[in-house]
């Protein structure tokens, strides 16, 4: 499996982007997939998950109510739906994916790993 992340860029506190992760080389229609961020000297951290049989989600703390992931399986293709974006959600962000029925919180839970996707928030 390859992940492609999409969408990042910069924008103002208050503003909105949509990330895309595209899946290729084989279906991620069975896959938990999730979006991940991480900043220069920290750990990457879990923003949001999305597992695939009845479409539950899972948010962290710090973005839940205005974030929102979402999957299309028929495009292979995961999203976040990032509003309300502040200058401490600037982080590269990746998107990850792994043959799991539940939901997994850690960079560990995840096998697949897309390139990463630069959002910068100014204030």
């Amino acid at each position: 499996v390859q992940l492609q992340a999409s969408g990042g860029g910069l924008v103002q506190a208050g503003g909105s982007l949509r990330l895309s992760c595209a899946a290729s080389g084989r279906t991620v229609s069975t896959y938990a997939m999730g979006w991940f961020r991480q900043t220069p000297g920290k750990e990457r951290e879990f923003v949001a998950a999305i597992n695939w049989y009845d479409r539950s989600t899972y948010y962290a703390d710090s973005v839940k109510g205005r974030f929102t992931i979402s999957r299309d399986n028929a495009k292979n293709t995961m999203y976040l739906q990032m509003n309300s974006l502040k200058p401490e959600d600037t982080a590269v962000y990746y998107c990850a994916a792994d043959n799991r029925l539940t939901i997994v919180v850690t960079p560990k839970g995840y096998h697949y790993w897309g390139q990463g996707t630069l959002v910068t928030v100014s204030s």
